[in-house]
């Protein structure tokens, strides 16, 4: 038989039970439903979370072979680049008297699981920088400077450069997909590549040129002229769109540098208040590469904070910084039929035929500079690969990592 005292007991559970579990709900909503919200990790500023490679479902001893592997191809190029001008040709810009060694990171998930060597030296990337340049064309379709990448750049870059009856033919999307067929000079350096002291060991044979957009040549000349376009659509150097737009947003550090060469300066006029003088200001204009010096100096740090907000679709956190659509287009295969086999998109080279990035799903994609500096980006393995100054084989590195994925861990 109850007692009185047991009877209260269990009525003052039934009451208290619903406030129990309406208390429950909701410290797991106000827990639990910020995670959700959060999603995807990006790291702060300053700062990127590691994790033990066996935490995210992956075999330490398979990508300690990886990581023994990249560490073991350490480039042939010269520490000092005394071999720049044999290479490339004369120089028209600086390069550093000393290079780091082989190094780079692994990052998986959104963490860093494996790094190597020195990844704080900030270190030219050549031609790395071209996708990085297709980068700031996609802020100037978001910003709507660019409204169709189809249109002709001498419709709205009036410098001259594109005046001829051939370069007025050049679009927006032939610099992207270097079938630009632009004819000129830039900086001193002749679109057609011809001469050993001027071009190195990039010399090129003479041809005939084509209609532009019919024809991919990979053309350092022609990259400079696009990067001075976008120059003069922003009004603004690259360097500091690039800045503003990209690399603050993403939380990278300040080391990096896009240095110019000493003659790749233009005036443009002053900003002043209607009827006051004012002097015209003076700009640098950037490469897409440090094949005759200058360029894009950056860490590897920076490279994966950079491939990283490739890999998550140009946005980073809730903000949306390269459009989408523009993505999604950069990374198609296009061009001309002599384009790459494997795809290249807008100045990013892919892996459509499987065969680039051997064992990597046909969706990756890379941005490659001489050194060998390449930035592997996976997205069907929510991966990113820098590796800096090898001789190997970047897609060999990749699917090594991979294939220290667990199965049923993705």
């Amino acid at each position: 038989m109850k007692t009185k005292g047991a009877r209260n007991s269990q009525q003052a559970l039934k009451l208290l039970l619903p406030c129990f579990c309406a208390s429950v709900f909701l410290w797991m909503f106000f827990t639990a439903e910020p995670l959700a919200r959060q999603g995807t990790y990006y790291p702060p500023p300053g700062a990127w979370a590691k994790k033990a490679p066996a935490e995210l479902g992956l075999d330490p001893v398979l990508l300690q072979q990886a990581i023994d592997y990249a560490k073991s191809r350490e480039s042939n190029r010269a520490m000092d680049f005394s071999d720049q001008e044999r290479i490339f040709g004369t120089l028209l810009g600086s390069v550093p008297n000393i290079r780091a060694k082989t190094n780079g990171l692994v990052i998986y998930k959104g963490y860093v699981v494996a790094e190597f060597g020195d990844t704080t030296w900030a270190d030219p990337t050549y031609s790395v920088a071209k996708s990085m340049l297709a980068t700031v064309a996609g802020i100037a379709v978001r910003k709507g400077l660019i409204k169709d990448l189809d249109a002709t750049i001498g419709s709205t870059v009036k410098d001259g450069g594109y005046d001829s009856p051939r370069n007025a033919q050049v679009t927006w999307k032939h610099h992207l997909q270097q079938t630009s067929e632009w004819e000129g000079n830039m900086w001193g350096k002749q679109d057609n590549f011809i001469g050993k002291e001027a071009f190195g060991d990039g010399e090129m044979k003479p041809r005939e040129q084509k209609k532009p957009g019919t024809y991919y040549e990979y053309n350092d000349v022609r990259i400079n002229r696009f990067a001075l376009s976008l120059l003069r659509t922003f009004d603004k150097s690259v360097p500091d769109v690039f800045r503003e737009e990209v690399m603050d947003p993403i939380g990278a550090s300040n080391t990096w540098r896009w240095i110019p060469y000493h003659n790749s300066w233009v005036e443009l006029p002053g900003r002043c208040e209607p009827g006051a003088a004012c002097a015209p200001r003076r700009l640098m204009s950037v490469s897409g590469g440090t094949r005759w010096g200058g360029g894009m100096w950056i860490n590897s740090y920076d490279m994966a904070r950079f491939g990283y907000l490739w890999l998550r679709g140009g946005k980073w956190g809730d903000k949306q910084i390269v459009p989408a659509a523009f993505v999604k287009e950069a990374l198609a295969s296009g061009g001309a039929p002599n384009s790459p086999g494997n795809g290249y998109g807008y100045l990013w080279w892919l892996n459509t035929s499987g065969k680039a990035l051997a064992g990597l799903p046909t969706n990756a994609f890379s941005a490659n500079g001489a050194g060998s500096n390449t930035i592997t980006v996976s997205p069907d393995h929510d991966l990113v690969v820098v590796w800096r100054w090898h001789q190997g084989s970047a897609g060999e590195f990749a699917r090594r990592v991979v294939a220290a994925i667990k199965p049923g861990t993705m």
